[in-house]
């Protein structure tokens, strides 16, 4: 049987659509030889194994909590299976640096599963800041979820899976997209992957930020802890109330240096641009905005998105900013 996320829908020969799928879901470990150096766990096995050597695990189950009532609210109803996430430590690569921004990892849609490692030093089982390590497992788990449970549409073309929508952005069988990538020096954006990205990514951060609070954690005292930067990247707190924003240089070697600077990036080019975008078009309403972001990409369908920019900034308005020259609407799209 084809597993299928809460929002996918099977177009052209629904049957051979979902035999291709099938064989990329059948079993999620695949995933893992991009990763060949870390031990690979279900999520389910890794918090028992956390929990058994004494971290509290707690902070996860509230965050899936905040999580899934929060989902709810804007029409996702099933959350990513755990079973279907995996999450790495015990890393044999000397120097081995885990969490959100390791490289290679999230949420694989053809495989419906999610790639996650253990946030800090590898090497061993268990976290080295615990604390710090389930705020990076709340952040990445409910990011992932959002990618789960967003609208996308599957056709074959010449025995392939084509994914020809993905929440608010469409795909032509000839791979054109509706929305065009930013130019590389781009301070805010113009292309719905980077938003609908970003709007995930707020989400997800601010489900962390609550876990955080009510967990009384605070990350470390001193920026000059990695710690100190990867907590404020978790909270979404870059930029906030005058904190500082991420590095743009870093002068660490190995991979952690190599992780700050990818925590530096990612929030310079989809976080900053996403907020930089809401304050552009939200007209003194970010977080009524924000929501029917992630409603629509949940759903895949725009129609009361368009019609609130419409109403605020005219006619027109989600196509003016997003469809590129020459793509025409797929047929009964609002968009």
């Amino acid at each position: 049987m084809i597993r299928l996320a809460p929002n996918e829908i099977l177009v052209g020969d629904c049957a051979a659509v979902a035999q291709a799928l099938a064989t990329w879901r059948t079993d999620p470990t695949t995933l893992t030889g991009a990763h060949p150096e870390h031990t690979f766990l279900p999520l389910p096995d890794r918090l028992e194994q956390w929990k058994a050597a004494g971290a509290d695990t707690t902070p996860f189950h509230r965050g899936l909590y905040l999580a899934r009532n929060r989902y709810a609210e804007l029409g996702l109803r099933h959350m990513l299976p755990l079973d279907r996430v995996l999450v790495g430590a015990s890393s044999a690569r000397p120097g081995a640096f885990g969490g959100f921004h390791h490289h290679d990892q999230g949420y694989r849609h053809l495989q419906m599963a999610a790639l996650i490692t253990m946030y800090g030093p590898m090497q061993q089982d268990i976290p080295e800041d615990p604390e710090l390590a389930m705020l990076d497992l709340v952040r990445a788990y409910s990011h992932d979820c959002l990618h789960y449970g967003s609208a996308r549409r599957y056709v074959l073309v010449d025995g392939q899976v084509l994914r020809t929508q993905y929440g608010i952005n469409w795909r032509r069988p000839d791979g054109r997209t509706y929305s065009a990538s930013d130019p590389r020096d781009a301070a805010h954006t113009r292309n719905l992957g980077v938003i609908m990205e970003g709007a995930c990514d707020r989400e997800a951060r601010r489900l962390t930020r609550q876990v955080a609070a009510a967990y009384g954690i605070n990350g470390p005292d001193s920026p000059d802890d990695i710690g100190w930067w990867a907590y404020r990247d978790v909270t979404g707190q870059f930029g906030r109330d005058g904190e500082a924003t991420a590095p743009d240089e870093v002068h660490i070697n190995g991979e952690v240096g190599r992780y700050i600077v990818a925590m530096a990036r990612y929030e310079r080019t989809v976080n900053a641009r996403y907020e930089r975008w809401l304050n552009e078009f939200s007209a003194g309403e970010p977080e009524t905005l924000h929501d029917l972001v992630l409603s629509a990409v949940i759903t895949g369908d725009t129609t009361r998105l368009t019609h609130w920019l419409d109403s605020r900034h005219g006619p027109g308005t989600f196509a003016g900013t997003f469809r590129t020259d020459g793509y025409l609407p797929p047929p009964g799209s609002t968009a």
